[in-house]
């Protein structure tokens, strides 16, 4: 095997984001007046705000409202949100079988970033402003050996990559939706990643 290089989604994937996303969401309806289900956008998380902020706003309001969305988001949501149960395991996981582990996502790298040092995530790189082509464009950067990621777009990526995707069922996407969107293997939580990894790991020996 080449050198070992595991990509990580994080919204839902090594963290529960849900709570600091719905707070930012609910001061822009405070600011804004608009009207926006913020339990049905914390439900569907993964692509990029701007694509969540087109069903609420107009068109040539999108940007600026999702300028402001980042621009709340680091005093708002940052101490509103927790690691998922084995998220600091499966990234030591990665460690102890000498790899490296890169952190890509929608996320604006500066917002990811402090949910890494907030959380004490031992991640070697992080990418932001990445979906689907621009994960997989990242992925290959990389030189990425699998990426694990909770969204069916994120094993798109993964595809699209050429390497294995290994879906996390604790965001979004079913089990069956990450299968079908080309997971190589589903667990259930990051607490089951290491023995995937070693599956993993074994397979390419």
């Amino acid at each position: 095997m080449n050198d070992l290089v595991i990509g990580f989604d994080l919204d839902m994937t090594l963290i529960d984001s849900r709570p600091g996303i719905k707070a930012v969401y609910d001061a822009l309806v405070e600011e804004t007046g608009t009207f926006i289900d913020t339990e049905l956008v914390v439900s569907r998380l993964g692509p990029p705000v701007e694509w969540e902020l087109a069903h609420w706003f107009p068109e040539d309001q999108v940007q600026a409202l999702g300028d402001r969305y980042r621009e709340l988001y680091p005093d708002i949501a940052i101490d509103r949100v927790q690691a998922w149960p084995g998220a600091a395991a499966a990234l030591a996981a990665v460690r102890a079988a000498g790899g490296r582990t890169v952190l890509i996502t929608a996320k604006v790298a500066d917002n990811a970033r402090l949910h890494v040092e907030a959380l004490g995530l031992d991640l070697d790189d992080v990418r932001g402003s990445a979906w689907r082509e621009g994960k997989a464009d990242a992925l290959r950067e990389v030189a990425a050996t699998a990426y694990v990621g909770d969204h069916e777009h994120d094993m798109v990526a993964a595809s699209l990559a050429g390497i294995p995707g290994i879906g996390v069922s604790t965001g979004p996407s079913s089990p069956d939706e990450l299968r079908a969107a080309g997971a190589a293997v589903v667990i259930d939580s990051l607490e089951s990643f290491p023995d995937a990894l070693a599956d993993l790991l074994a397979r390419e020996r």
